[in-house]
């Protein structure tokens, strides 16, 4: 029979393909050290039913102050003392971080294309320019795709797009893409129109010098636009947008648990804020709510939060939706205030939509097995989101990569080489055949037609997501709690090459242990079984222990056996217990 060897690793820190305890240290009585079971099972503790109790309660928030939770707003103010006080009773003691910021306030906005007159649902491009003073006019043209989304640069050959205004369907790619193709072709602006019904607020990720100025509108008026052209009027478009600049105020809500080490922190956060048209119940209440059910649970099954390994730190972001304003302040003063602090942050897990009624279960590639990523990847990101795809992978669940693209409350950490992952379920992009393969769903829609629109209310968030999305985020926070030694080498004492057989030598059984300390320092460790025990003391590393026990019979049944490992860090005991099943032997 071959030997069963247990690797341990934080992805695989709760799965029962490998038994291991990983134990929060603590003086028991009589001077010596308890471990306990685990981490919580918060995959099992937080569901999406209570989750979605939690969604209802800010879509009364929303109800109740004018519809919307967007920054600057009674929504937004009654959703974070909604959080806070949800936190209190936890036993938490939650904070407000203010920060303000300079961001553009609209002084003219017009847009006339083939003489029809855009008079509402007209949003300008988070991210794109201002036109000139006197604004963009040019002709009309279009990509040469059957479906007129321009995803491609190729969609524009053969076609005059110098100076003129580029009109473009929304759908299949991110708005980013259809922008810099028509920009690079020559337009001179951008008029993206909805394929769904309601209006369409696009963003286009970042600051970048290739946009031009763009504006989305409603699938009616792209309707309206093309009819007319085809009716006979110019084929031309006049395009205005002038801006100023004005300071605003908002804050984040941040909480801690009270216990685990402080300098190997593990945060989870999302976005707090809606836009301005909606109460923002997918985007982003589902991962507000989702990690405010994890924190109270968290806290309940662990003494308050006393009893984990490491701290774990929720945070839920303000002005996210005008250019992730909360994450990057946060991030900056710590940079600029108190860089240890940022040092002590063992990995950042983002939660922005996790209930999109046409929805993937998407995890940010971290490793970019499926997208390259546009944006630099920390070093443990990769590790990070395998604690995400080895769970899923564990109880049979599908998923796709979505790409670690820095367009969401991660960004600002990523940047600093704060490993990051998350989870998403799908904006704007479109669900191909192969998804709905996986996860059911309708083709060629977006993951959430209800995306920055008033539609984005409780009635339109997919339950089933939300309880696969929010099991996850739990499952996460609680390994991450005990363990981020695969991340960042942190955790409690590591012992590589574990394995447990039984074996006959004479007729009689025995059951051999071997463990391999794999630290950088010196450590304590025991093998133990029912049938003795051996303790080597300050064994090297990547030294190995082994022993043979006699069990004095002729057979054994299935059983386990013990590796307990112990060091002391700064003063502080650290323990951890490894398991390790053997099978049955009959040496008769």
């Amino acid at each position: 029979m071959r030997p069963r060897t247990i690797v341990p690793s934080v992805a695989a820190a709760s799965l029962v393909l490998a038994a291991l305890t990983a134990a929060p240290v603590g003086a028991a009585p009589g001077g010596g050290l308890r471990a306990a079971a685990g981490p919580p099972p918060l995959e099992d503790l937080v569901t999406g039913d209570a989750v979605m109790e939690r969604l209802q309660d800010f879509q009364d928030i929303a109800d109740a102050n004018g519809g919307n939770r967007a920054m600057e707003t009674p929504g937004y103010e009654a959703s974070a003392a909604y959080v806070e006080q949800e936190l209190a009773a936890a036993g938490y003691e939650p904070e407000r971080q203010y920060f303000t910021f300079e961001d553009l306030v609209t002084d003219d906005l017009s847009l006339t294309a083939a003489g029809v007159s855009v008079t509402s649902d007209l949003y300008p491009a988070e991210f794109a320019p201002d036109t000139p003073d006197d604004g963009v006019t040019g002709p009309i043209v279009q990509p040469g795709d059957p479906l007129v989304q321009g995803c491609t640069a190729d969609t524009w050959d053969g076609i005059d797009v110098a100076g003129a205004v580029a009109l473009v369907s929304r759908g299949s790619c991110p708005f980013a893409d259809k922008v810099l193709h028509a920009s690079t072709a020559g337009a001179a602006a951008v008029i993206l129109y909805n394929n769904t019904d309601g209006a369409l607020s696009p963003t286009l990720g970042a600051e970048n010098d290739a946009w031009v100025p763009t504006v989305g509108i409603t699938q009616a008026d792209g309707q309206a636009i093309l009819a007319a052209i085809a009716g006979g009027a110019p084929a031309e478009a006049t395009y205005d947008l002038q801006t100023h600049v004005e300071q605003f105020e908002s804050f984040n809500v941040l909480a801690q648990t009270p216990g685990g080490r402080d300098h190997n922190v593990v945060m989870a956060g999302a976005h707090l804020d809606s836009v301005e048209d909606g109460a923002g119940i997918n985007d982003n209440g589902s991962g507000s709510a989702a990690i405010l059910e994890v924190a109270v649970q968290l806290a309940a099954a662990t003494d308050g939060g006393q009893d984990v390994e490491n701290a774990v730190r929720f945070a839920w972001w303000g002005a996210e939706e005008v250019g992730l304003r909360g994450s990057t302040h946060y991030v900056d003063d710590l940079v600029a205030n108190d860089p240890a602090a940022l040092d002590d942050i063992a990995t950042y897990l983002n939660f922005d939509m996790v209930g999109s009624p046409n929805y993937i279960i998407g995890v940010y590639d971290a490793n970019e097995s499926t997208h390259p990523a546009p944006v630099p990847v920390p070093p443990g990101s990769a590790e990070t989101e395998a604690v995400f795809t080895d769970y899923f992978d564990g109880i049979g669940q599908a998923w796709v990569d979505t790409e670690f693209s820095g367009r969401s409350d991660y960004q600002a950490f990523i940047e600093n080489g704060v490993p990051a992952s998350g989870l998403f379920t799908g904006a704007d992009g479109s669900k191909t055949a192969e998804e709905v393969a996986l996860f059911g769903g309708t083709e060629g829609i977006f993951y959430d037609p209800n995306y920055h629109s008033p539609a984005d209310t409780i009635d339109n968030v997919d339950p089933t997501a939300l309880d696969i999305m929010s099991r996850a985020i739990g499952h996460a926070v609680a390994a991450l709690s005990e363990d981020t030694f695969a991340v960042n080498g942190v955790g409690n004492p590591r012992v590589d090459g574990i394995e447990a057989q039984a074996r006959c030598l004479n007729g009689t059984a025995y059951v051999a242990v071997r463990a391999t300390n794999g630290e950088d320092a010196p450590a304590d460790v025991r093998l133990i079984t029912t049938f003795g025990e051996k303790k080597v003391s300050s064994l090297a590393p990547d030294k190995n222990v082994y022993q043979s026990f006699n069990t004095r019979a002729t057979s054994v049944a299935a059983g386990t056996a013990t590796v307990a490992a112990y060091q002391w860090r700064g003063g502080d005991p650290v323990y951890q217990r490894y398991d390790v099943a053997y099978d049955a032997i009959d040496c008769g």
